[in-house]
């Protein structure tokens, strides 16, 4: 017991003397007037993420469930799709942002096909189910931009939409 006590005491002291000591913070501004900081702060250089507008996804063409939100980091917007999201495989599926609040009732069913300028094309779906994120192009204003839809390009397909909200 005596033994663990002891090495602890030196480990402690080993930690001590190979962390840095903070040298002399003195630096001169351009007016030449010095600028002591004797205690330097830590700045957190990362932006915390902030969320935006978010919305739950209702089944178009294809079971699709899962909650989808609007993401604010580091300066960039993502959309992040949470660890619930779900949707059937399909070929050429893509994350899309789209003008309509509501892309199901907007369209025609069955497939809930979606007209050229009403979306923006946003990303190949990595995973159809859990948790992705996919950076928006900094071009997209969001504000035009209502809902978030899981379609197949190659067959115009609405998959399953998700009306965003604050």
């Amino acid at each position: 017991m005596k033994f663990k006590f002891l090495g602890s005491i030196a480990l402690l002291l080993l930690l001590a003397s190979c962390t840095p000591t903070p040298s002399s913070n003195t630096s001169t501004n351009n007016d030449s007037t010095p600028n002591n900081t004797s205690n330097p702060t830590t700045v957190n250089t990362t932006e915390p993420k902030s969320a935006g507008r978010s919305g739950s996804f209702v089944a178009g063409e294809h079971p699709t469930e899962g909650r989808v939100s609007m993401i604010s980091e580091n300066g960039k917007n993502y959309i992040e799709l949470d660890q619930s999201f779900k949707t059937d495989s399909g070929p050429d599926l893509f994350v899309i942002l789209h003008r309509s609040k509501d892309v199901i009732k907007d369209s025609k069913p069955p497939s809930y096909p979606i007209k050229e300028g009403e979306y923006i094309n946003v990303s190949p779906l990595k995973n159809v189910s859990g948790t992705q994120r996919y950076e928006i192009p900094s071009n997209v204003k969001l504000s035009d931009y209502n809902s978030v839809a899981i379609w197949c390009k190659q067959f115009n397909v609405t998959f399953g939409t998700a009306a965003l909200s604050s």
